[in-house]
């Protein structure tokens, strides 16, 4: 039977992305304790890269908060993978790194990874709040505009 979260998603009519596979040396999560922390996700959607360009060049802040919620619907795609299929093991969402590839004159990051922080809201109600940075970065892995990590309390 499905969980809450996953009757939350169904409601929204989200659908959750295949969790991508690392590119690098590293894994998409690792748990100590009760904190599972998520590596930086960027915009795939099913193996599919999605926006590649910087932010106040290639894309608009608009698009650049669609790119941030593709990356919480990886992150949240990774937890549940991570969280043997069980979202509702996610008490809190602690924090959010959001990163923007951007122009030396950019200064909406915080307005970009809205679009991250308010999928998280959108699906874990209260318990998706969290703590966070918006920054820039004059580049991202394979050019994309918009990374985003996660730290997650976990039952």
């Amino acid at each position: 039977m499905a969980g809450r979260i996953d009757a939350r998603l169904k409601e929204l009519a989200i659908e959750l992305p295949t969790p991508a596979i690392p590119v690098a040396a590293y894994v998409p999560a690792v748990r100590t304790g009760n904190t599972l922390f998520l590596s930086g996700q960027i915009p795939f959607w099913n193996g599919e890269l999605r926006c590649v360009g910087k932010l106040g060049d290639n894309f608009t802040v608009e698009q650049g908060a669609e790119a941030a919620r593709l990356c919480a619907l990886n992150l949240i795609a990774q937890a549940k993978a991570a969280l043997d299929g069980d979202l509702d093991r996610v008490v809190r969402v602690v924090k959010l790194v959001g990163f923007v590839n951007s122009t030396g004159d950019f200064t909406d990051q915080p307005k970009v990874i809205n679009g991250a922080s308010e999928t998280f809201v959108q699906v874990f109600g209260d318990a998706g709040r969290h703590a966070r940075s918006a920054v820039s970065a004059a580049a991202l892995p394979l050019g994309v505009a918009v990374e985003v990590e996660a730290i997650l309390e976990v039952a």
